[in-house]
């Protein structure tokens, strides 16, 4: 006799990792994992509310970009979505339940996985999210053939999908895509050399990875690398003297560093079209160097007459009408939820739009696996349906190329009105087809270096054709050797050039570095 029975649940792990920068060292690190179950329609399933299970993170740390707070609603919505839009996916219903764990440690990331796994093995990991925290699990996930879509480990290394990164899909893009539209200006614009300005926390170092894809995509260029270590002085003179030789400057760091920089080089004249100023606005946020440049103080002025020579890079920002709906639930259930500490919540960036996006991902992927006779436990045959494929996601089309790497569409934004001080979208580079497009607010000259290779005129003959005398010459060319060889003693005593060496000695650096292998997320870019 037949017996009733239900196909095995699909369990998920979602994983992703809360921001441990150093500009939020004093707050608390987190991993937040949720094991889904995918099951058959009309099955039974105890469930909490979002505002119910978001109510009880209120004693948690929820600052971080890609917190439990930020992040589950999405994942829900995600859910919902599927099971409303009937057909192929009404059969799924995912069972969320959540962890949390340190970000700043590598292993207690990897330890989670493990500690799990020994109960129920993972059909899916999303996240991790920082990169260090992310090789490792990766690693292990892929050996394990268990698929990994995450919104972050964006650095350059995870591109190498050949061996330990083969079941990773990275849902956002990487740095390495970013850097796609600075090669694309350096062309348009024919720029030869930049200098690679970044703030390092020694943490998460956001913006030494970023920079990182940059250096990596523009070794046909000429590029100087900077490194500004937050525990070391800030000193703009130095800075400024890295920028003399350069074209174009690509910076990375907080805001208020930005507008110091940006407020010296203006009292030096860079600001006159001589150099042109990029900063690059990671994940959609306001927390790194936006291109404000107001902050109430004596120097507002100066600084919006600086900033008219600072240009931003950042993601391209949707308008299309699903995508405002989405932020207006997000909001909602934030706000139901009473969260303390939560600044920004209701914002949706780049992790929430991917989180979301992911659960999409994975649930077409594992639907044509198992229609083609694919297990649910087959990682790679899920994984290679990931990839070099078009969706439709929360905020718009979704390419994900051959390398399970999802394609980039960024906005240039520039100062278009001097007097106000504001910006607007000037350009935009989209990257499944490498076109750079120019809208009406763009302006050439904003763009052009002006005066810096000028031939100057030879200075007039005041002898009146009447010559110099043979001694005069040597009493006069002894004299001005003299003063060269004094100046250049000066020099050399009080001005140095500080381009930053990594080395595996650095203590702050040694925990972390350890558990990464030289190929995996390190470059010659820390050499350089």
């Amino acid at each position: 006799m037949l017996q009733n029975s239900r196909p095995e649940p699909a369990c998920v792990w979602l994983l992703a990792e809360l921001e441990g920068s150093r500009a939020w060292q004093e707050l608390e690190g987190r991993i937040f994992r949720a094991a889904v179950s995918a099951l058959p329609s009309g099955a039974n399933l105890e469930k909490e509310t979002l505002e119910e299970h978001l109510s009880n993170t209120g004693s948690q740390n929820n600052s971080y970009l890609f917190s439990h707070a930020r992040v589950a609603p999405a994942i829900l919505y995600a859910q919902q979505r599927l099971k409303a839009d009937g057909g192929q996916f009404s059969g799924f219903h995912f069972n969320i339940q959540f962890e949390n764990s340190d970000c700043v440690s590598v292993n207690d990331a990897l330890f989670v996985l493990v500690d799990r796994s020994c109960e129920q093995k993972p059909d899916l990991i999303l996240g991790p999210v920082c990169e260090y925290e992310a090789a490792v699990v990766v690693r292990l996930a892929s050996h394990w053939n268990i698929p990994v879509i995450s919104a972050g480990a964006l650095a350059t290394g995870f591109s190498n999908k050949d061996t330990e990164y083969s079941h990773l899909t990275r849902i956002a893009p990487s740095y390495e895509k970013m850097a796609e539209i600075f090669t694309a200006m350096f062309e348009h614009f024919n720029w030869k050399s930049a200098l690679l300005l970044y703030e390092d926390d020694k943490e998460a170092r956001d913006c030494y990875f970023t920079l990182e894809g940059v250096y990596h995509l523009m070794t046909n260029f000429n590029i100087k690398i900077y490194a500004v270590n937050q525990e070391d002085h800030f000193d703009t003179d130095d800075i400024l003297q890295n920028i003399y030789d350069t074209e174009v400057v690509i910076m990375c760091m907080g805001a208020d560093k930005i507008r110091e920089i940006m407020l010296a080089a203006h009292r030096r004249r860079f600001t006159n079209g001589s150099y042109v100023f990029f900063n690059v606005e990671l994940f959609n946020v306001s927390s790194y160097g936006n291109g404000s440049w107001k902050r109430g103080d004596k120097y507002d002025n100066d600084a919006k007459q600086a900033y008219a020579s600072l240009n931003t890079v950042t993601l391209l920002r949707t308008v299309k009408p699903e995508f405002e709906n989405f932020s207006m639930e997000m909001r909602k259930s934030i706000e139901k939820a009473g969260l303390r500490d939560c600044k920004d919540c209701g914002s949706v960036n780049m992790f929430v739009e991917g989180f979301h996006d992911a659960m999409l991902l994975y649930a077409m992927a594992l639907h044509e696996a198992m229609k083609n006779g694919y297990s649910k436990k087959n990682g790679t045959a899920i994984t290679s349906n990931m990839w070099n494929r078009t969706f439709e996601g929360i905020a718009g089309q979704v390419s994900m190329d051959g390398n399970g790497d999802r394609h980039g569409d960024f906005s240039l934004m520039a100062m278009t009105n001097v007097e106000a001080g504001t910006y607007e979208v000037v350009a935009n580079y989209f990257g499944v087809n490498g076109t750079f497009q120019l809208l009406p607010g763009f302006s050439a000259d904003h763009f052009t270096l002006r005066g810096r290779h000028k031939v100057h005129s030879e200075m007039p003959d005041k002898s009146c054709g009447l010559g110099v005398s043979a001694l005069t010459g040597v009493i006069v060319g002894a004299v001005l050797g003299t003063i060269m060889l004094i100046a250049f003693y000066f020099f050399r005593k009080n001005y140095r050039i500080t381009i930053e060496r990594r080395t595996h000695s650095e203590e702050d650096d040694t925990g972390k570095h350890r558990q990464l292998r030289e190929d995996s997320i390190r470059s010659n870019f820390s050499a350089a």
